[in-house]
C-alpha cells in the first residue's frame, strides 16, 4: 500500500446497506403494475448493476433478465421505481460498521477519497449527507455520469485523468465483481469486501489484491 494515495470507494454494499430501501421501492413499483413482489433477501442478489438492471430483474422475476419487455415499458417502470425510491429518503439505509471512523481516519492521514458507484448520481449526495460523509470525497461518479459504468474501466480511468493521478496510486474498494473487474481493466489494485452484494458469489473468486471481512481492516494494510 506504500504507493497508494487515493482510494476509490463503491457505495451500495460497501459503505451503506441500501437494500431495504431499494427492495421497498422495487416492490412498490411491481405492485403498481400488479406484478409479484419479492423478499428483501431475493432482491439483495439483484443489486449492483444500477437501477435499470434492478428494475429489469424485478420485471423478469429473477437475476436472468427476460428480454420480452420493450424499452418504453422498462423506461416507464424505471421512472416509477425512481419515484418511489426518492420518497424513501434513505429511510432504512444504514452505514456499515466502521465506515464512518475509517473514512475519517483515511482522510486525516492525507488520502484522497473518491466515490465511484453504479447508482444514479442524483441519489449519491442525499446518502452521503444523511451520514455526514459529503465533505470527505473529492469527487463522486454515478452510474449515469459517464457513457459506461463498472465493470467498465472508464469511470476509474476518467477519475485518474480528472485528478491527474496514475492508476498505480489508486486502489478500488468494493463488494462486487463489478468493482474488481473494473479495477483489473484499469490496472488498479483492488480490495474486495466480503459482506456486501455479489450475487451470492465469494468476492475472492475475482481475485482482488486484498480480501477483507471488515471495512476498518483497510487501516491495517501496509
Amino acid at each position: 500500500m506504500q504507493k497508494i494515495d487515493t482510494f476509490f470507494f463503491d457505495l451500495d454494499g460497501t459503505l451503506v446497506d441500501s437494500v431495504p430501501d431499494l427492495a421497498t421501492a422495487l416492490n412498490q413499483m411491481l405492485r403498481h403494475y400488479q406484478l409479484p413482489t419479492y423478499d428483501e433477501q431475493v432482491i439483495r442478489l439483484w443489486v449492483g448493476n444500477g437501477a435499470r438492471v434492478l428494475v429489469e430483474r424485478g420485471l423478469s422475476g429473477g437475476a436472468e433478465i427476460d428480454r420480452h419487455h420493450m424499452q418504453p415499458e422498462i423506461d416507464a417502470a424505471l421512472e416509477k421505481f425512481l419515484f418511489y425510491y426518492r420518497t424513501l429518503k434513505t429511510k432504512s439505509t444504514e452505514l456499515y460498521d466502521g465506515v464512518f471512523d475509517t473514512l475519517h481516519a483515511l482522510k486525516n492521514r492525507g488520502y484522497t477519497l473518491v466515490l465511484i458507484t453504479n447508482k444514479p448520481s442524483e441519489f449519491i449526495e442525499p446518502i452521503l449527507s444523511a451520514f455526514s460523509l459529503s465533505a470527505l470525497f473529492s469527487l463522486t461518479i454515478g452510474g449515469d455520469s459517464l457513457p459506461e459504468k463498472k465493470p467498465s474501466a472508464l469511470p476509474l480511468l476518467y477519475t485518474c485523468e480528472k485528478l491527474h493521478i496514475s492508476p498505480a496510486q489508486c486502489v478500488m474498494v468494493g463488494d462486487s465483481k463489478n468493482d474488481i473487474l473494473a479495477a483489473k481493466a484499469a490496472n488498479i489494485k483492488s480490495i474486495g469486501l466480503t459482506y456486501g452484494y455479489n450475487y451470492g458469489e465469494s468476492i475472492a473468486t475475482y481475485q482482488p489484491n486484498w480480501v477483507l471481512d471488515n471495512f476498518s481492516d483497510i487501516l491495517k494494510l501496509h
